[in-house]
């Protein structure tokens, strides 16, 4: 099935731009003198309009023109889609590795890594603009306007290309007064408090204590759609939470949460960079791409 519209609803830009500037001025001539065209080259073009649209754009009468109702709301489109066009031209001319980047990231990783960075790529890449949209889990990147997401999971998702990231140490982390409360020494011991983890991995804690040759079936376990609440839950006593390390650096350094037992494991899962490819190329993700690469290798 072919996704773009048949030649006859694509008209030039000079049909185009005729029609929208008669229709702001109100006038063919104004129209005109603003084109540096005669009034009958403007007034021709607006006819080969309304003859590829098959719609009356203008009523006429005597020497004046008044926009029909279908000719109101075709103008007010036809503007923005004429000032995109203009904008993306000169965007394109002034910076030809400019452009815009539609970007989905995960709401922690965009909050906490991401965002505090983005100053640094802007003022590397003058001119690209980053658009940030959320989304937690897979979805179908031909049929949303996003360029690219970071992912974080196995290699798993189809009809994409990947860029290893970074992996992550998980870590059972609680505030000061829970650790005290409970004295916890021992991997086991975390048994005797509530657990909390992210709904997404609902098996983190079983994989937890099996790496600690813990066998016994995990008890209660609060889930969160999260990080951050799963983190701030944790920090106000609720319970003991496995968060990654490299996401709890400030809250580890004041002491708003601390390690419940020093017993950090690797996900099996990591954090990819994903787009399709036929985005591959577009200039704004190659910048990004390079640089998020770097960005994320010096982290580690």
């Amino acid at each position: 099935m072919n996704m773009y519209a048949p030649r006859r609803y694509l008209p030039s830009t000079a049909l185009l731009t005729a029609f929208e500037a008669a229709a702001r001025r109100g006038s063919i001539t104004l129209a005109a003198r603003e084109l540096s065209l005669t009034q009958s080259a403007v007034s021709r073009q607006i006819k080969l309009l309304e003859q590829q649209l098959g719609v009356t754009l203008f009523a006429r009468e005597r020497q004046t023109i008044q926009l029909t109702a279908a000719g109101d709301a075709y103008a007010q489109e036809i503007r923005e889609a004429l000032r995109k066009i203009s904008t993306a031209s000169f965007n394109l001319r002034t910076n030809p590795r400019g452009g815009t980047l539609n970007l989905a990231t995960l709401p922690t990783f965009g909050t906490r890594w991401l965002a505090p960075r983005l100053a640094k790529f802007l003022k590397q890449n003058p001119g690209v603009t980053i658009n940030l949209a959320t989304r937690l889990t897979y979805f179908d990147l031909r049929t949303e306007t996003l360029d690219a997401a970071i992912h974080f999971g196995l290699r798993d998702w189809p009809g994409v290309e990947m860029a290893l990231l970074r992996s992550e140490l998980i870590v059972p982390a609680c505030s000061p007064e829970l650790k005290r409360q409970y004295g916890f020494r021992m991997a086991g011991d975390l048994m005797k408090a509530s657990l909390l983890s992210i709904s997404t991995r609902p098996q983190a804690w079983d994989r937890w204590f099996s790496t600690q040759n813990i066998e016994s079936e995990v008890g209660h376990v609060m889930y969160f759609d999260q990080f951050a609440t799963v983190a701030q839950a944790a920090m106000v006593g609720v319970g003991v939470a496995l968060l990654p390390t490299f996401l709890i650096e400030d809250e580890l350094a004041s002491g708003k949460l601390v390690r419940a037992v020093d017993l950090a494991i690797e996900s099996a899962e990591r954090y990819y960079l994903v787009w399709p490819p036929e985005r591959s190329n577009h200039p704004p993700l190659v910048a990004f791409r390079d640089w998020l690469l770097a960005e994320t290798a010096a982290d580690r």
